[in-house]
């Protein structure tokens, strides 16, 4: 028996502090929470990586947790639209669409002892979280943040997966601006965070975009680079706001990013062992040999830019 949708209504946004408790672990119970903007790929990168983790014999769970959703390539194990669906919502109340969704959302924060009973018979699997792709969610208002943190206390190792196309690069305000969008999201979820560069594949088949892709990946974005190319490209009188953005990027130094191309097995690999790394997954499991790449592996993303291998950087990135 839960609260109508449209009656009774709480809301969550205000008086929030978020709990200091600390909590235990076990092994077992593991999630992905996908984020990032809309159309960066989030439900496709959910279900490439079911079938990815499938074929190599882990049992993966996959929960939409997008109102909004209209189809999928994957059969969602749970489904939030059994909870609330923001068409009939948006319909009742008269609200627009980012309006019902951002209710929709909030109504299951009010409700999230149904997402606990959804996912009582899953606690020993791994679940991939696709989620909405309205930014405000990660970055204004703290409704993601009380799901990670809910997640947390039912004893899920949660990492925020976060997806920034990689067309992006092509413009480097667009570049800085979603970067900024991370971060915002980093801090106000409080959780371990991955950073992708979603739809690589695509980009690479542009002229010169192997070399300019290289500038955003490993430890840390060329954000000299990039503050002298907006410099160029904006006029004098933003100058030092261009240098006030790049340098708070630079100033935290948290922000970089993986290259993902869903069609590449290496890839997707790289990416779940940083994820796996973050929420300590199969700690006494070593890493394959295959997974750290060689000189002769050409299907390593690494060998694709032109530059060292990606996956022995990340895998030790994410160790020291």
């Amino acid at each position: 028996n839960h609260q109508s949708p449209i009656t009774n209504h709480q809301s969550p946004i205000t008086n929030h502090q978020p709990p200091t408790q600390k909590h235990h672990i076990p092994m077992g119970k593991h999630a992905q929470l996908v984020i990032g903007p809309a159309g960066v790929g989030k439900s496709t990168y959910c279900n490439a990586m079911k079938m990815h983790c499938e074929e190599r014999g882990r049992t993966v769970h996959v929960v939409n947790l997008d109102p909004a959703a209209e189809t999928f390539a994957y059969t969602p194990t749970v489904d939030v639209r059994e909870l609330v669906h923001a068409r009939e919502v948006g319909s009742e109340l008269k609200l627009g669409p980012n309006g019902a969704l951002l209710y929709c959302v909030e109504f299951l924060v009010n409700n999230l002892e149904w997402l606990e009973e959804k996912l009582g018979d899953y606690s020993d699997d791994y679940l991939i979280f696709d989620c909405p792709g309205q930014v405000e969610l990660y970055t204004h208002v703290p409704l993601m943040a009380r799901l990670g943190e809910a997640l947390q206390r039912w004893d899920y190792a949660v990492c925020a997966v976060y997806l920034l196309d990689s067309h992006f690069v092509l413009e480097p305000a667009k570049f800085v601006s979603g970067s900024l969008s991370c971060l915002s999201a980093m801090l106000r979820l409080g959780l371990p965070h991955v950073s992708l560069l979603s739809k690589v594949d695509l980009l690479l088949r542009q002229p010169g975009a192997k070399k300019l892709l290289k500038r955003y990946l490993y430890q840390e974005p060329d954000l000299e680079y990039m503050l002298a190319t907006l410099d160029q490209r904006t006029d004098r009188r933003f100058g030092r706001l261009n240098s006030a953005v790049c340098g708070l990027l630079l100033d935290y130094r948290m922000v970089s990013y993986l290259p993902l191309d869903l069609s590449s097995p290496d890839s997707l690999s790289i990416a779940l062992s940083h994820i796996d790394n973050a929420v300590q997954y199969g700690d006494d499991v070593e890493v394959s040999d295959s997974l750290l790449g060689g000189d002769d592996d050409q299907d390593n993303l690494g060998a694709l830019l032109g530059g060292p291998p990606i996956a022995a950087a990340a895998v030790s990135a994410s160790h020291s």
